[in-house]
């Protein structure tokens, strides 16, 4: 949730209201002044930062908001909508229905991961332009089908992967592709967050004077899901794809994230930025062999996955010269721990202030030197001294960057593009099926199988249940 500090707008401006539906002609988007009409799935958490900063650009309406949680709708639209004088969205708790609406041109999806990846692709088949919440899939196998999606139909598919389209992380690439590093050979991730305890807590609705915070520690305590709460939750469809389980607390908001079932762990949730940026840096796509150790430490609780795990990925080098590999480290940490990252070189040359935000990053290793990583700068260190060398920083605006390149009709506008945000996914969902498997992996990324190892095959993929499943054929 901290990474809504990480989001700055580099442009703003009215919110137009008129209803001239819009309309796609030839190579460019034609309508009420090039109005896009945008809809908003999942209002909690990040949904209300997409609500936020699709209302501050330019001909762009937040036209309909969709959630199971109907509960929700009511302080959403006061706070977004009727506070500021804007028009009222519709609302839909089914985003089937949503779908059918001829006059949404574009969706976000921010639903819990589990639903990612169906979600984008009924979309895409409905017409939609999409931009879709990392990660883009909750396995392998849907993730390779909404890419087959959006390669199909004509309609922009944007991944969210944000920092793809800072000019910071744009600069850091170009600067490691170009050779000024010499030859980079390793890249090591990091996502270093402060998590407390989930506790554990009995399956069924709360009672009205029941307390329960995200985390055991937390005063923040959300309103008790309490059986009339749930009168107005379409729980059905918020399980989706997954196996029909009793409501509980700790598998609803926000805490999903740390069930196999909805979610991948943080190397999934925070971790899957910093690992789309060490793989873009690295210049590789799919590893050959994956190991990943960890588990889930300190705490006895309901969360599945680890808080606190290390993964590494041999890739194939991208030039095919032979034997030289490419190894990508990813490393999370889920409570007291030391920084990695330095942001600035100190007063003797070879020692380092640290930055802020130096526990969630990158750092690159290269021939001639290393690179420290941030999510708003990047520093070179040269040589056997460490000296300071080339640095670079700066923000954009992955919204602006969505409308833009729907209004030009041109997928390869599309900083974040689908297939590229497939590829950074798919390196979380092969570290945590080696540390499911407890054993190292070899992958084949040609036809993206495991090699000689049906069980780590089956990993790929999940049962869907009826009528919540990805289709084979798109």
């Amino acid at each position: 949730m901290e990474r809504r500090k990480f989001i700055k707008t580099t442009a703003a401006g009215s919110l137009a209201v008129s209803t001239v539906p819009t309309i796609l002609t030839g190579n460019r988007w034609k309508g009420a002044n090039d109005r896009v009409n945008l809809a908003v799935i999942g209002v909690r958490g990040m949904g209300q930062n997409h609500i936020q900063e699709y209302q501050k650009l330019e001909n762009v309406e937040v036209a309909a908001l969709c959630d199971v949680d109907q509960n929700l709708f009511a302080e959403r639209i006061k706070k977004h909508f009727t506070d500021k004088d804007l028009k009222t969205p519709q609302l839909y708790s089914d985003m089937r229905k949503l779908f059918e609406n001829k006059n949404i041109d574009a969706v976000s999806v921010v639903t819990p991961n589990h639903w990612h990846s169906l979600a984008a692709i009924w979309a895409i088949q409905a017409g939609k332009h999409v931009s879709v919440e990392k990660p883009c899939c909750h396995n392998i196998y849907e993730g390779q089908k909404l890419v087959e999606a959006a390669k199909k139909y004509d309609v922009i598919v944007q991944d969210g992967a944000e920092q793809r389209s800072n000019p910071c992380a744009i600069s850091m690439a170009d600067h490691l592709h170009s050779g000024k590093l010499g030859e980079v050979y390793m890249a090591k991730g990091l996502c270093f967050k402060w998590r407390d305890s989930i506790g554990s807590y009995p399956d069924g609705p709360m009672e009205k004077d029941e307390q329960f915070a995200f985390t055991v520690g937390s005063k923040n305590y959300v309103t008790p899901y309490t059986k009339e709460y749930l009168s107005k939750v379409d729980y059905n469809m918020w399980l989706g794809p997954t196996p029909e389980l009793p409501f509980n607390r700790n598998r609803f908001h926000y805490n999903w994230h740390w069930n196999w079932l909805y979610g991948n762990g943080d190397m999934g949730n925070q971790g899957v930025h910093e690992m789309d940026i060490a793989r873009w840096g690295l210049g590789v796509k799919l590893p050959a062999k994956i190991s990943s150790i960890g588990g889930h430490f300190i705490f006895d609780d309901a969360q599945t996955t680890p808080n606190d795990q290390i993964t590494v990925f041999e890739f194939p080098n991208p030039d095919g010269s032979g034997d030289k590999k490419k190894i990508l480290q990813f490393e999370v940490r889920h409570w007291m721990s030391n920084r990695e990252l330095a942001s600035k070189a100190g007063e003797t040359g070879n020692t380092y202030m640290v930055s802020d935000t130096n526990e969630i990053g990158n750092l690159f290793y290269g021939s001639e030197g290393f690179m420290s990583k941030t999510v708003n700068n990047w520093q070179v260190f040269e040589g056997q001294k460490r000296e300071a060398g080339a640095s670079g920083d700066g923000l954009g605006n992955h919204y602006q960057n969505f409308i833009h390149a729907i209004r030009a009709n041109d997928q390869k506008l599309a900083k974040a593009d689908i297939e590229e945000g497939f590829y950074s996914c798919a390196l979380i969902h092969l570290g945590n099926i080696s540390y499911r498997l407890g054993r190292t992996l070899e992958f084949d990324p040609e036809t993206m199988k495991f090699i000689n190892d049906p069980e780590a095959d089956t990993m790929l993929t999940r049962e869907y249940r009826e009528p919540f499943v990805v289709p084979e054929h798109v």
